[in-house]
């Protein structure tokens, strides 16, 4: 479960049909040199030879927990340059990484050990999701074709104030039935909201209340949740009070936890929810991470500079803020979401919104539930089709979508809309404690889902060059890491997990579009999770090693 003001696409819980796969060429091939055994894990083995060296004559455990990738483009996480070089996996544990040298010579696979050819290829960490609805069916379609097929290993849901409650039931199904990516969670305050005001929360939350959520935050911290999401643009979040959020954020700093935040405006009010943010940060003395951090109104455009000095101006007084970026000029959320005052018969607010914040030609319907036929089209179309002005087609179309609610029908709604910019999108990226996420489900009507990380590597990395390989990697892998308190993930190095990514630099691509949204991406080859090959040959293996990733308690 996630906000309800997300679209987390569960109408079509079918899995996706691969729609491509590249054939490789014999150069860029990977060959497989050993059968495969049965798998045993053996992770204190990892570590053991990692001690010892590489001495080849070191036991070796079956092929399913060993192999080597030699001939590879390293390129580790931590934002070095990358360099040619081997990596051996040993029970789901890298347990060396060897930079060749002029003779070619690296790593040697042992007896029994299997051997990939990385030649002409990146072999990266895992990419870690820091803000991400692909948890919305993951029950289901637990191969997670959206996000394996563009590199990501880990996902942390329970994003914008949405979360699975109680956490500890979700946690528990995803152990029983894992999925073939790590998971981690936060819990919403949206939904703490909600089980304790009920229907009842377009007001402010009196102390008891207060109190009510803060136990239930407690109990969700004890099952192990990284910290609190707030959704502060959405229902219910929108009617809390900073105060009420500070409290909550207090609670899961004496936890160890963290905040993430869809601030209360990212358009219109977006100054006034950064300076909210700052003072959670100082009031509650706890990591800070801004969700996928966008300038999305006109007025704003070309000021990203600006307010990134007000977050570095907060960083160098003590507060540890960061922010998640995504690279489309597109958001999706609902129609809804524009109007902060939450008058869905106000002209002008609507007026507003389709001049300032996103044209009508720009807003596309992602989900219509009273009406399946107009998805797909834009509210210029639909306003020309019907010959209403644009203002008036919006608000009919929130109107029937209340109204099919109210009757019991599907009146969910979504839109795909367009309210950014490249440049400003490109330096919020660059700023040093910004990592990239995707914001995106398995089945969404946004492109984000499948195609955020191939994006980067493509467009911003190879044919704009706004970012190098290495910083591009680093804010996908240890840099994300960083960012959710994890260790051991999100870097290429002895000790740490096998969760990996080898791709082809020259033609990594994202290939999903809206009128196509479910596209994989070109260049991806092979990704392992824990050791396991979870998705080769543009297509998923059907193997399912995810973990779930849970705070480290203190």
């Amino acid at each position: 479960m996630i906000c309800q003001e997300k679209d987390d696409g569960r109408a079509d819980r079918r899995l996706p049909t691969p729609t491509h796969g590249r054939s490789l060429s014999p150069n860029r091939a990977l060959r497989l040199c050993v059968s495969r055994p049965p798998r045993r894990v053996l992770p204190a083995l990892a570590l053991l030879l990692t001690a010892c060296g590489s001495d080849d004559r070191a036991p070796v455990p079956d092929a399913e927990d060993a192999f080597v990738i030699h001939g590879a483009t390293i390129v580790d996480g931590t934002g070095r340059a990358g360099f040619t070089g081997s990596a051996r996996v040993v029970g789901g544990t890298i347990a060396e990484v060897v930079a060749e040298g002029m003779d070619g010579a690296g790593i040697a696979p042992r007896d029994g050990e299997r051997a990939y050819d990385g030649s002409g290829l990146v072999l990266a960490p895992g990419f870690v999701d820091t803000h991400s609805h692909h948890d919305g069916g993951l029950l289901d379609e637990s191969t997670a074709l959206a996000a394996v097929s563009q590199g990501i290993t880990t996902i942390v849901v329970g994003q914008d104030g949405g979360s699975p409650f109680p956490i500890a039931d979700f946690f528990a199904a995803l152990e029983a039935a894992p999925a073939a990516v790590n998971v981690a969670s936060y819990a919403g305050h949206g939904t703490l909201r909600r089980q304790v005001m009920g229907d009842d929360f377009r007001r402010e939350a009196t102390p008891d209340e207060i109190a009510s959520m803060q136990a239930l935050l407690d109990t969700e911290l004890a099952s192990g949740v990284l910290g609190l999401s707030t959704g502060l643009e959405y229902d219910p979040g929108i009617y809390s009070t900073t105060e009420e959020v500070v409290a909550l954020a207090g609670t899961a700093a004496a936890r160890g936890g963290r905040y993430i935040s869809h601030m209360r405006s990212e358009d219109r009010g977006l100054r006034e929810a950064v300076e909210e943010t700052i003072r959670i940060a100082e009031r509650a003395r706890l990591p800070v991470q801004i969700s996928h951090f966008k300038l999305a109104a006109r007025g704003l455009w070309g000021q990203a500079a600006e307010i990134l000095a007000r977050l570095d101006a907060a960083r160098a007084g003590g507060l540890e803020i960061t922010a998640d970026v995504y690279p489309y000029e597109y958001w999706q959320s609902t129609m809804t979401v524009l109007f902060p005052e939450r008058d869905f018969t106000d002209r002008e607010a609507a007026r507003f919104a389709l001049e300032e914040l996103v044209a009508p030609e720009g807003m596309l319907i992602g989900r219509f539930g009273a009406d399946p036929e107009l998805e797909g089209r834009t509210l210029a179309r639909i306003a020309e089709e019907r010959g209403t002005d644009p203002v008036t087609t919006y608000l009919d179309l929130i109107a029937e979508s209340q109204a099919a609610r109210a009757e019991g029908r599907d009146g969910g709604e979504s839109i795909v809309a367009t309210s950014m910019t490249v440049d400003d999108i490109a330096a919020l990226m660059a700023w040093p404690h910004a990592n990239v996420a995707s914001d995106g489900g398995l089945r969404g009507a946004h492109p984000r889902g499948f195609g955020t990380y191939p994006r980067v590597l493509g467009r911003y990395v190879r044919e704009e060059r706004r970012l190098t390989l290495e910083e591009a990697v680093h804010k996908m892998t240890g840099l994300a890491a960083a960012h959710m308190g994890f260790s051991g993930r999100g870097t290429l190095e002895a000790g740490a997990a096998a969760d990996l990514v080898l791709f082809d630099p020259a033609t990594v691509i994202d290939r999903a579009t809206t009128a196509e949204p479910h596209l994989t991406s070109s260049g991806i080859e092979r990704v392992w999770v824990g050791g396991t090959v979870v998705y080769e040959g543009g297509a998923v293996t059907g193997a399912r090693p995810g973990e779930v990733l849970r705070r480290e308690q203190r």
